[in-house]
C-alpha cells in the first residue's frame, strides 16, 4: 500500500481483508440490477431472486430517491429570511429593473414566489453538474439558527456547502434533493407561456430529465439540445473526448386549443441563405428561387402533359406526378409563378419568393460552437473584462443570447438562480444594446467563498457573488462609454430625448435574517401559569420595543413589501400631507399601498383612513391600541394590515 493509499484508508492497513465487501462487489458485477442507483443492495430485489413467491408488491412507474419527500416539504416551507438593498454595490438603480441577489437561492426563490409569481418568461440555469468535484447546496437557512454564513459548520465568511463524492451512498440523491426543491419553486415563478432551459452534462442528464418530467410534466418536454462546448478534442481522454453538454428545455404548459403555451422565437436568416434568392426575370414581387414542381407521391389526376414556352412537351417520370392539378397549374402560369428557365425550354418549377417564405429559421437541437460559442470563447470574454480569469466555468454570452432570442420578448424577464460569473446578465445587456430591447434579468448567486490561492481572491474578490456583480458592472460601464463616444449629444439630457442610461444598471439585494424579532420564549416549569403569562407578555413588549428602536426603516419596509407581494422595483414616496405620522406611498405598477412604521398611529391619521377606505394601509401592530385597530379593520377590511 502506498503512502497516499494509507492516508486515505488508514484502517485498511491494519485490518484483515474485507470479504463481505468483496462478495458484495462480486454480486454487483454478476447482478447489478439488485443494487440501487446509490450503490446499496436492494433487499427486496434480492428476495425476488431467492423466493419470488414470498414477495408481494404493487408495481408502478415512478421516480424515487432517498430524501425526496423531505425535499418537497422543504420547497414549500416558508422562509423567515428577507432581502436588504445594497445601494453601494448597485449601479444606476433608478434607471433599471435588473436585479442581482446575493444569497442561498432556495430562500431567495421563496421570497420572490409571491411578488414574481407567474411573472418570469424564461429561466436559464447552469447548476452544479455533480461531478464529485463541485458542491451541493445545503438548505439550512433558517432564522432559528445563526445566519447561514456564520454557522460553525460552514466555511468561514462563506456558506455551508457539501462535497458530494461518488463514494457517498447518496451521491445522486443529494444532488436530486438540491435540484427538486428549487425546480418546484421555480415553476411557481414561470408565466403560463414560460420556458426553462437547464445546462447539464452526461453525469446527471438522465436523472434531470426524469426530475423535470415530474416537476413540469412529461408532456411539457420540448427538446434536449446538444451544445458543442469545446474547440478541440482531448487526445488524452481515456475513452472518448467529451465535446458536448446538454441543455434540456421544458415549458410550463404546452400549447393546446384552450391553453396559452410557449411560442418559440426563430433565428435570423443568414446572408448566405438570402443570397440563394435572385430575380432573373425582373418579377415585381422581388427575389425568388425555383422549387421542384414534381412530387414523389402519385396521383393519376396530377399526371398531364405540359407544353413549355419553347413548344416542348414534358410529362412527369413514371411513378411520379406534378405538384398541382392542371387547372391550378394554368392559374400559376398566368400569375407568373412557374419558371421554365431563361430559354423557356426547361421542366417547369415553382417560383418561391423571399418575401413569402418564413423570415426566421427554426432552431435545431444541435448547437455548434461556431454559432453559439464554446468554453474557450466564454473564458476569453471574462478575461477581457478582468484581465485575468476570475471564474473557471463561465458560459459564452452567445449561447445565452440564442436562448434569449428564442424565449424572450423585448420586455420580458429572464431568471438565473445559479448565476455564477453573471453570464446571463452580460448576454441580456449586450442583446438589449444590439436591438434596443428592454429585457430584464434577475440573477441569484450564493456568496460562496473563493479559493484564497486564486487570482480572483488576490484581486480582492472574496465571494463568487462579488464576481457576478463586478462583471455586470463592467459590462454596463463599457456599454455606456461606447454610447457616449458614439452619440455624445444624447448625454446632455435634454428634456425631449430619452435618457440613454435607461435599463443600464441593476439593484443589488442581499439575503439576511428577518428584521422582526423571533419568539424564543419558553415557560419556566418552576413558575405558576400566571407568572409565565406575565413573563411572556413582558418578553413580547421587550421584543416589540427592540423592533422600534433597533430596526433599519428602509430594510423593514422592503421586508414588509416583499411579504405583501410587492416587487423589488417599486417606488416609495413620502406623503407630506400627513402631519402627525411619517407615511409613504408605495407603487408597483397598478398595485399600491400606504405604509407607516411609526411607534404610534395618531388619531388624525386613523380618521383619515377610516374615511378613505378605497386606499390600502400597512402599519406596525405595536402602533395601535385595541380601539384604533378595530376601527381601521372595521372600516377598511382586508385593505388594512398590521405587522
Amino acid at each position: 500500500m502506498s503512502d497516499q493509499e494509507y492516508k486515505e484508508n488508514p484502517l485498511e492497513s491494519v485490518q484483515s481483508h474485507d470479504w463481505n465487501k468483496e462478495r458484495l462487489e462480486q454480486l454487483k458485477m454478476l447482478m447489478p440490477d439488485l443494487f440501487t442507483n446509490d450503490g446499496k443492495l436492494n433487499l427486496s430485489e434480492l428476495k425476488k431472486v431467492v423466493d419470488p413467491e414470498r414477495v408481494n408488491e404493487i408495481e408502478r412507474y415512478e421516480f424515487r430517491w432517498f430524501g425526496k419527500s423531505n425535499a418537497k416539504r422543504e420547497a414549500f416551507t416558508p422562509t423567515d429570511a428577507t432581502l436588504v438593498f445594497d445601494e453601494n454595490l448597485s449601479l444606476n438603480p433608478n434607471q433599471s429593473e435588473n436585479l442581482i441577489i446575493e444569497g442561498e437561492n432556495l430562500a431567495v426563490l421563496k421570497l420572490l414566489s409571491q411578488s414574481y409569481r407567474e411573472q418570469i418568461k424564461c429561466i436559464y440555469i447552469d447548476p452544479p453538474y455533480n461531478t464529485g468535484k463541485d458542491f451541493v447546496y445545503s438548505d439550512n437557512f433558517n432564522q432559528d439558527k445563526k445566519e447561514y454564513w456564520e454557522d460553525a459548520e460552514m466555511i468561514e465568511n462563506g456558506v455551508m456547502i457539501d462535497t458530494n463524492a461518488e463514494s457517498d451512498g447518496r451521491y445522486h440523491s443529494n444532488w436530486l434533493n438540491m435540484m427538486y426543491s428549487r425546480l418546484l419553486m421555480a415553476r411557481q415563478l414561470l408565466r403560463e407561456d414560460g420556458v426553462i432551459f437547464i445546462s447539464i452534462d452526461d453525469n446527471e442528464v438522465h436523472n434531470l430529465r426524469k426530475l423535470c418530467d415530474e416537476v413540469f410534466g412529461e408532456e411539457n418536454f420540448i427538446a434536449n439540445i446538444i451544445w458543442q462546448k469545446k474547440y478541440s478534442p482531448q487526445n488524452d481522454a481515456k475513452y472518448f473526448s467529451e465535446m458536448h453538454d446538454h441543455i434540456i428545455c421544458y415549458v410550463k404548459n404546452i400549447k393546446s386549443n384552450d391553453q396559452l403555451g410557449w411560442e418559440i422565437g426563430s433565428l435570423a436568416r443568414s446572408e448566405e441563405q438570402n443570397q440563394r434568392y435572385s430575380n432573373p426575370d425582373g418579377d415585381y414581387r422581388g427575389d425568388w428561387k425555383s422549387g421542384d414542381f414534381l412530387v414523389k407521391t402519385y396521383s393519376e389526376a396530377y399526371v398531364y402533359p405540359i407544353t413549355t414556352p419553347s413548344g416542348r412537351v414534358v410529362n412527369p417520370p413514371t411513378g411520379r406526378c406534378w405538384r398541382t392539378s392542371k387547372d391550378k397549374f394554368e392559374e400559376m402560369v398566368k400569375d407568373n409563378r412557374i419558371w421554365f428557365g431563361s430559354n423557356g425550354d426547361n421542366v417547369p418549377s415553382i417560383k418561391r419568393f423571399l418575401t413569402e417564405v418564413k423570415q426566421g429559421i427554426t432552431p435545431s437541437t444541435l448547437w455548434l460552437r461556431t454559432d453559439v460559442g464554446d468554453n474557450q470563447e466564454a473564458t476569453k470574454e471574462i478575461k477581457d473584462l478582468f484581465n485575468f480569469i476570475p471564474f473557471d466555468t463561465p458560459k459564452p454570452t452567445r449561447l445565452i443570447n440564442r436562448i434569449s432570442k428564442l424565449a424572450l420578448g423585448e420586455d420580458d424577464i429572464i431568471l438565473d438562480f445559479f448565476s455564477g460569473s453573471g453570464s446571463t446578465g452580460h448576454a441580456v445587456s449586450a442583446l438589449n444594446n444590439e436591438d434596443g430591447g428592454n429585457r430584464k434579468y434577475i440573477l441569484v448567486q450564493l456568496p460562496e467563498t473563493i479559493d484564497k490561492s486564486s487570482e480572483a481572491y488576490k484581486a480582492g474578490y472574496k465571494k463568487i457573488s462579488d464576481i457576478t456583480i463586478e462583471r455586470n458592472k463592467r459590462v454596463i460601464e463599457k456599454i455606456i462609454e461606447e454610447k457616449k463616444n458614439k452619440q455624445p449629444n444624447l448625454f446632455d439630457k435634454k428634456e425631449d430625448v430619452v435618457d440613454p442610461l435607461t435599463g443600464l444598471g441593476f439593484k443589488v439585494f442581499k439575503l439576511k435574517k428577518s428584521n422582526f424579532p423571533r419568539v424564543e420564549y419558553a415557560p419556566d416549569a418552576e413558575k405558576s401559569d400566571e407568572e409565565n403569562v406575565e413573563a411572556l407578555k413582558k418578553y413580547i413588549r421587550d421584543k416589540e420595543a427592540q423592533l422600534l428602536t433597533a430596526f433599519n426603516r428602509d430594510e423593514l419596509i422592503i421586508e414588509i413589501l416583499i411579504k405583501n407581494g410587492f416587487k423589488l422595483n417599486n417606488t416609495i414616496t413620502k406623503q407630506e400631507q400627513f402631519k402627525k405620522n411619517e407615511i409613504f406611498l408605495v407603487k408597483d405598477g397598478a398595485k399600491e399601498t400606504f405604509i407607516c412604521l411609526d411607534g404610534t398611529l395618531a388619531d388624525e391619521t386613523v380618521e383619515y383612513f377610516k374615511t378613505n377606505i378605497d386606499q390600502k394601509l400597512i402599519v406596525l401592530e405595536r402602533s395601535l391600541d385595541t380601539t384604533k385597530k378595530w376601527n381601521l379593520k372595521h372600516s377598511m377590511g382586508d385593505k388594512f394590515k398590521a405587522f
